[in-house]
């Protein structure tokens, strides 16, 4: 049968959705081989893996952006052709993509109905969306301005209006692809509350994710991923963490970081009274205060956009600013000339910064010239005077690729076809493979597997162990505890406090992110 939507009570026996035989290739690389999997209705069914595993293709090929080389789909017990994302849509389908496809200068209505417009006049389309949308917040708590302007909320009610363009359409099946990748704590819990409250509903969800706590606490069953191909199903009730990240990995993994104490030895980074003005007069960082050591790692927790970007963006030489920044006792220019990128890098800064896709990437170039980007001049990359010795970068790129088990370790390939943890990998061997004194990382791991992460976090620790200084900034709370051998949480543009990580909890951090200040944390 052609792909139609089925509005119909289904039978809660039969599987909403069930793929049989899924192969896929691109080239010689197969990324999807021989999969079969069944998702029954009204259940969250999660789908883990390593970055390359092969999950993202599958999901595409049910939504019809790709087509099998092999293989069935059954949507509600009927064989179903997904030819294409209209396809898709028309069997109540819906797929949020990790990179959200909205357009960022039209409303929040002006995206939910692009694409699914009823004639010519926009008005009874506008109008009939608004109605919809009062609707669907009343029934999902998907609460969302309809007039504000894309660009001008938040990403986790952006994520909502990803949401709400689904329900829009009428999905009945719902994929959501890292959905809490780009969120903060809070908002990934109460997008669990809005999933949880889907599923009541009856509405069928996959969710493709990496990291197991989500997997434990919101999905029914889980599917574990390998090398493309479908290594496991399980019920989430029957399985546990340590289980999963076997099965994910194909060896035993380390859900914690394994550090010594930290050998803090001399200030390597000094900031006073820092103080950030944006393009729109808006103070985000607020006359700050803080100093990184030799040999530890200085964690900053907060919420997105209470100013640890802006931070991060002056270190990097991308922002200006005002007041002191050292670097080994020797000041920093914080504007004009002498501040940028390549000013820092030679004074012995490297940054992974937050968008490795806007801001650590060329997504166009091909891997072994985005291992030179910033690092071009260097006289390793030099033939002569005019040109650089490419054959020189590959192979520097095969090495690093190599030692950071980047997948696949083709330096040929454009950035924008590996996976988005293979993609942070190319970012992290470039910065911590310059030796630097100073390493700023901001969201090290975001939409990274728990074997990439393992593996980041290592090297990190690694870097602090040869007595460098490393400035993390992070969202995930769990990440800060692992790795940091010193805390300082910011709120609003301010440093609300330092703690030790032992002499504080979730709880306390979690007040002082919310501008709760010293004793009453």
């Amino acid at each position: 049968m052609t792909a139609k939507a089925n509005t119909e009570r289904r039978d809660p026996a039969v599987p909403a959705i069930e793929l049989k035989g899924i192969s896929k290739s691109f080239g010689p690389v197969q990324a999807n081989k021989d999969i079969s999997i069944r998702v029954m209705p009204g259940t969250i069914h999660g789908i883990i893996g390593e970055n390359g595993a092969g999950k993202s293709t599958l999901m595409s090929i049910l939504y019809g952006f790709y087509r099998a080389d092999k293989g069935e789909i059954f949507i509600n017990g009927q064989k179903t052709e997904i030819p294409d994302s209209q396809a898709a849509i028309a069997a109540g389908i819906g797929m949020v993509f990790q990179h959200f496809k909205l357009v960022e200068n039209f409303t929040v209505l002006e995206n939910i109905i692009l694409g699914a417009e009823d004639g010519g006049l926009l008005g009874p389309s506008l109008s009939k969306a608004r109605k919809s949308l009062i609707e669907l917040e009343k029934e999902y708590g998907l609460k969302v301005d309809p007039d504000a302007v894309i660009e001008e909320i938040g990403v986790g009610k952006q994520q909502r209006v990803e949401i709400l363009k689904a329900l829009y359409r009428q999905a009945e099946i719902l994929i959501l692809d890292e959905p809490t990748g780009v969120l903060t704590p809070a908002e990934a819990d109460q997008l669990f509350r809005i999933l949880g409250r889907l599923r009541e509903e009856g509405k069928t969800i996959i969710l493709i994710t990496h990291k197991l706590r989500e997997i434990m606490e919101i999905t029914d069953t889980v599917s574990v991923m390998r090398r493309g191909e479908m290594t496991a199903t399980v019920k989430t009730s029957e399985t546990n963490p340590e289980q999963l990240a076997e099965l994910m990995v194909g060896r035993k993994v380390l859900l914690r970081v394994d550090k010594q104490p930290a050998k803090v030895g001399k200030p390597i980074l000094e900031i006073e009274n820092l103080r950030v003005i944006d393009e729109t007069g808006v103070e985000r960082v607020k006359g700050i205060d803080l100093t990184v050591r030799a040999g530890e790692i200085l964690g900053i927790a907060g919420v997105a956009g209470n100013g640890q970007s802006e931070l991060l963006e002056v270190l990097g030489g991308m922002r200006p600013a005002t007041g002191t920044i050292r670097i080994n006792g020797q000041p920093l220019i914080l504007e004009g000339t002498g501040s940028d990128g390549q000013s820092r890098r030679a004074q012995g800064i490297a940054h992974v910064p937050e968008d490795r896709q806007r801001e650590g990437l060329i997504m166009d170039f091909h891997a072994w010239e985005n291992v030179a980007f910033g690092y071009h001049h260097d006289a390793k990359y030099q033939a002569n005077g005019l040109f650089m010795n490419n054959a020189a970068l590959r192979a520097d790129t095969e090495a690093k690729m190599k030692k950071f088990d980047v997948r696949p370790p083709d330096p040929w390939l454009a950035a924008k076809n590996f996976s988005g943890g293979n993609q942070q990998k190319i970012v992290v061997a470039r910065e911590i493979e310059r030796n630097p004194d100073l390493l700023l990382v901001g969201q090290p791991t975001r939409g990274v597997d728990i074997g990439a992460i393992e593996f980041i976090h290592n090297e990190i620790v690694a870097l602090r162990d040869e007595g460098k200084a490393i400035l993390l900034v992070s969202v995930e709370l769990d990440e800060i505890f692992s790795l940091a051998d010193r805390i300082a949480v910011m709120f609003d543009g301010q440093i609300m406090g330092e703690r030790m990580p032992d002499a504080t909890d979730e709880k306390e951090l979690g007040l002082l992110m919310a501008g709760v200040a010293g004793e009453a944390a």
